[in-house]
């Protein structure tokens, strides 16, 4: 969760339907598997690190993100998750990368940086917002370098040496919401200053948005059409089918 949407959100921010759904996408994406340690890069708040301590057999996490003012450690039903500013190698069999790929400028690089710091057969998740033509002040608001689709964020897994074990896009079921906003602002000229589309919503508005993500949690796994947000799992070498 981006540090600066965790001050736009407050208190509500745990329970916003939006880091809900995606952490469901999350649990969705790694059904099958067994984890022990989590490197969670660009982890912001460390929302999905303390989800997936509390709701997986992962024993410990180390969120990782420049932007802390310090180091700390803190315990998630008694196990333990690590807060730095940067790390060495660390002992992590799956890297979460939420929404951290589209912020830096050499993104392949960042890839391969820590493909090095975790284990050799480390499995990648990795989120990125969807499509360069929904660009808006939110992204210049959170400061991104670009949107993607998913044949790019496949190119730049490849090009950082891992191989592409699954991708789609996510947000289908609010996807014609979001063109509908971003057409409105556009024509009435109100597109220019950023600002976070997140907002905090009454209860009803809340459970509402995420009953509709939900609704397409059994498919998006081979929706490859449309979405706000694009989803790859990868590794050094994928399992066969």
């Amino acid at each position: 969760m981006d540090i600066k949407e965790t001050a736009i959100l407050g208190a509500d921010a745990d329970r916003h339907w939006y880091y809900r759904s995606k952490a469901e996408a999350v649990e969705r994406y790694l059904r099958g598997a067994a984890f022990d340690t989590l490197l969670d890069v660009g982890a912001g708040s460390g929302y999905f690190s303390r989800h997936l301590l509390a709701n997986s057999a992962l024993t410990t996490a180390y969120c990782v993100d420049p932007n802390y003012s310090h180091e700390w450690q803190e315990r998630v039903d008694g196990k333990l998750l690590h807060f730095l500013r940067g790390t060495a190698a660390t002992p992590a069999d799956l890297v979460l990368l939420m929404d951290v790929l589209e912020h830096v400028d050499e993104p392949v690089a960042l890839l391969r940086e820590y493909r090095q710091k975790a284990r050799d057969d480390a499995t990648f998740l990795i989120s990125v917002p969807a499509f360069q033509w929904l660009w808006s002040a939110h992204d210049v608001f959170l400061g991104h370098k670009r949107r993607y689709t998913i044949a790019a964020l496949e190119e730049t897994v490849r090009a950082a040496g891992l191989q592409v074990c699954a991708s789609s896009y996510y947000y289908a079921a609010i996807f014609p919401l979001a063109l509908a906003v971003r057409f409105l602002r556009r024509r009435a000229a109100d597109d220019e200053t950023p600002r976070s589309d997140l907002r905090r919503h009454s209860a009803p508005v809340n459970a509402g948005l995420l009953a509709l993500c939900r609704s397409e949690l059994g498919l998006m796994k081979v929706n490859r059409l449309f979405g706000l947000t694009v989803f790859c799992l990868a590794r050094a070498d994928c399992p066969s089918a």
